[in-house]
């Protein structure tokens, strides 16, 4: 595990310290605020509503910039020093972006009665916020092809400072809008907020003003197109369907239980995102790249369990903790309201533990591309996530969306052990880990 810790102190380090950690950090803190503006001035009933919101747009933002984002900024690291390469994979997905975005745009536009009875179930009439959401929407396309492009160039120190900024106007154009018009305030900021960032990445952008030089129509390339559409169809499974089915599982208990319950497990989901976070980003910056060195199950191994020994347990302290203060966290980040959301600490918490000893192993499908097994599995995970959490709903109330999560991540945990048990229990060989 030693090279784990001399990874932290070298790579993990300086970048998480200038882009993932102190980015992370600011985001939770801006998430925090306006979560507690939110439990204040609108309450429990606006959390479940600016959830729908919230997942949709997530899922619009990812068709919009066609799953592309991860898959670019490796290609633009790969070809920075290649001009004509760089000038193919800039030019495809430039024009992808663009015309994807419009034509996501043009259809939330002309449709958007109709996304608003998706979303709301016909009960709330916000057709502007989705109208206002396409408008915006080309402009957090290229917003994000600009935030490619700096990673892709390993400008860390740039986009840390444009996050940072971002993060706090955003904050401020949330709080001044949810102060103002309260659930109305607060939708349209959902869809607003994440395009303030174009404006800060053109600034950004400007010392690399000549790349521009390279974005043609006639250097759009279909193999460039190929090469990326892995990353694109990965990415779009993932984004797409998470965010569809948590506003059907929202939807359903609206429906059979109440809005603010549905706002209380909204609530819920927010606090595990938070504390999500920054294992997620140890797994991107350490995990990946690592999996992606290895080629033997023997090493496969060992970081698997290596990961398992040294992080895992730091992270159920820190679970721990989080469940004991759960009274605290609650009147902290919400308000007295927003007490039946300590009953579901428990579920919540158990099936993200499970979440993330499943996540460390299955990064291993990206790693090393097995991209079929990685969306077969996507796709069960979400199968099971709707049907357990409705199951339950049924049953248990509230709390059975929780115990649904919890049951789908032990069933998703003991799947992801059956396709790489030899790996990590069976008979050591030099064979390669792709046999496993």
């Amino acid at each position: 595990m030693k090279k784990f810790f001399d990874y932290i102190n070298t790579e993990v380090l300086n970048k998480a310290a200038s882009l993932n950690t102190a980015n992370i950090s600011v985001k939770i803190i801006a998430g925090i605020l306006v979560s507690k503006f939110i439990a204040v001035f609108i309450g429990a009933e606006g959390m479940a509503l600016i959830g729908n919101l919230r997942n949709f747009l997530s899922a619009v933002q990812s068709v919009a910039i066609a799953g592309l984002y991860k898959g670019v900024v490796k290609f633009i690291d790969k070809f920075k020093n290649n001009s004509i390469e760089l000038g193919k994979t800039l030019s495809t997905v430039f024009y992808l972006g663009f015309f994807a975005s419009m034509l996501l745009a043009f259809l939330c536009y002309y449709n958007a009665e109709y996304i608003n009875s998706l979303i709301f179930q016909g009960n709330y009439k916000y057709t502007y916020v989705i109208e206002i959401l396409s408008i915006v929407l080309p402009f957090y396309a290229l917003n994000m092809f600009v935030f490619a492009i700096m990673n892709g160039f390993s400008k860390y120190k740039i986009l840390f400072i444009i996050n940072i900024i971002g993060q706090v106007l955003g904050l401020l154009v949330t709080i001044l809008l949810i102060w103002q018009d309260n659930i109305d305030g607060a939708l349209v900021a959902v869809v607003i907020t994440p395009a303030l960032n174009l404006l800060i990445s053109i600034v950004g952008i400007l010392y690399r003003k000549n790349l521009m030089n390279y974005i043609k129509i006639s250097d759009f390339s279909f193999s460039v197109l190929n090469n990326l559409s892995p990353y694109m169809i990965m990415a779009l499974v993932s984004s797409i369907a998470i965010p569809i089915v948590l506003i059907i599982i929202r939807n359903y208990l609206i429906a059979e239980i109440g809005l603010k319950e549905a706002g209380y497990w909204q609530a819920m989901n927010r606090v595990s995102d938070y504390y999500l976070m920054f294992i997620n980003s140890l797994m991107v910056l350490y995990i990946l790249p690592r999996f992606a060195e290895i080629n033997t199950k023997k090493e496969f191994r060992k970081e698997v369990f290596s990961f398992y020994k040294t992080i895992m347990p730091i992270f159920a302290i820190i679970l721990l903790v989080i469940y004991l203060s759960r009274s605290l966290l609650v009147s902290l980040l919400f308000t007295q309201d927003f007490q039946p959301v300590e009953e579901l600490f428990g579920y919540q918490i158990l099936g993200d533990f499970m979440r993330v000893l499943s996540m460390v192993i299955a990064y291993q499908f990206l790693a090393k591309k097995m991209f079929a097994h990685f969306i077969v599995l996507e796709i069960f995970l979400f199968v099971i996530i709707y049907f357990t959490s409705i199951y339950f709903i049924d049953l248990y109330g509230l709390k059975g969306a929780v115990m649904g999560h919890c049951l789908s991540y032990f069933m998703h945990f003991g799947i992801i052990l059956l396709i790489f048990g030899s790996s990590l229990f069976g008979v050591l060989s030099d064979e390669g880990i792709e046999e496993s």
